[in-house]
């Protein structure tokens, strides 16, 4: 009987077949999509690896695929850029900094971008890259927590959390805009094969003579995608989420990254003021649509009924 069949835990043939015809569906796509990636392998071994490692590992993969489908769905993106859809607003996004932000230094109207780049600091180098790289492992830390003591709120956190990526690439379609460091580097005439850049942040990979943020923005999705940004719009979840499960001194921990994060992306020339405030915006338009589906649509309290269920 298929129920019989097992692979290190209990696993029906069926659930086996499934497993196997999602990687492997998701290889050729993606083959087809982006190219061949190292990367790609490394994801279908250790979602194979959590799921027929032990019962809790399956779980937590099968909690987790919310954040893998977010993964997937942002890597795609490389195979339909937003500037193919819509202009890229380049000057027009940098000359409305300045119109509101502009600071005078030395007798010139600098965007906040511009003024720190010739004002900035070491301490302020390095504090700049550990914030910047908590934007991804501080939600995923957070997600796994409240997994083992919450699966509600997990569920609750890991929706809103692809909801808000999904409003921001919608916005990403609607209005491509160039990042600060792109009018550094390039003016303003665009230039479709631009690859990414780690700007600012290049002084924390030289300081420790490292290539940390130069491997994680060669693989960036789109140079045209800074607003909103997505980099403010995480920790604004986590810190919402922190305090709705009344997580005292944790939330200022959560807090004092929020706002490091807000400023390295100023700071590092990745995002103007604007598109941190569209990422505010964004994650607490998120928030407050999830919120409200949650309660007034029926089908999405049974889905989140049936998957707790699954994972727990």
């Amino acid at each position: 009987m298929a129920a019989a069949f097992s692979i290190g835990v209990k696993t029906t043939i069926r659930q086996a077949i499934a497993v196997f015809l999602i990687s492997a569906a998701y290889l050729l796509l993606s083959i087809f999509l982006v190219g061949y990636k190292v990367d790609q392998l490394v994801l279908i071994g250790i979602f194979n690896g959590l799921f027929y490692l032990s019962a809790i590992t399956r779980k937590f993969v099968l909690g987790f695929s919310i954040f893998i489908v977010y993964w997937i769905i942002f890597d795609y993106m490389k195979a339909f850029p937003n500037y193919n859809y819509n202009p890229v607003h380049i000057a027009d996004l940098y000359n409305l900094e300045k119109h509101f932000f502009g600071i005078n230094f030395n007798g010139k109207l600098l965007t906040p971008n511009e003024y720190w780049r010739v004002n900035g600091s070491t301490f302020l180098d390095i504090m700049g890259g550990i914030f910047y790289l908590c934007w991804i492992p501080v939600p995923l830390a957070f997600a796994a927590y409240l997994f083992f003591t919450n699966k509600k709120q997990f569920l609750y956190f890991s929706l809103t959390f692809v909801l808000v990526n999904f409003l921001g690439f919608v916005v990403y379609y609607l209005f491509p805009a160039a990042p600060p460091w792109y009018v550094e580097y390039h003016g303003f005439n665009f230039i479709a094969s631009t690859h990414g850049n780690t700007a600012g942040l290049v002084k924390f990979d030289n300081y420790f003579h490292a290539g940390i943020f130069k491997s994680i923005y060669s693989k960036g999705s789109n140079v045209f995608a800074a607003m909103p940004s997505l980099h403010s719009s995480y920790p604004v979840i986590v810190l919402y989420y922190g305090l709705k499960n009344r997580l005292g001194l944790i939330n200022i921990f959560f807090a004092i990254v929020t706002l490091g994060i807000w400023f390295t992306a100023v700071y590092a020339s990745h995002h103007y003021i604007l598109d941190v405030f569209a990422g505010i915006i964004c994650a607490a338009a998120g928030i407050a649509l999830f919120t409200l589906l949650a309660k007034r649509v029926q089908f999405i309290g049974t889905f989140l009924d049936k998957y707790q269920n699954v994972i727990r």
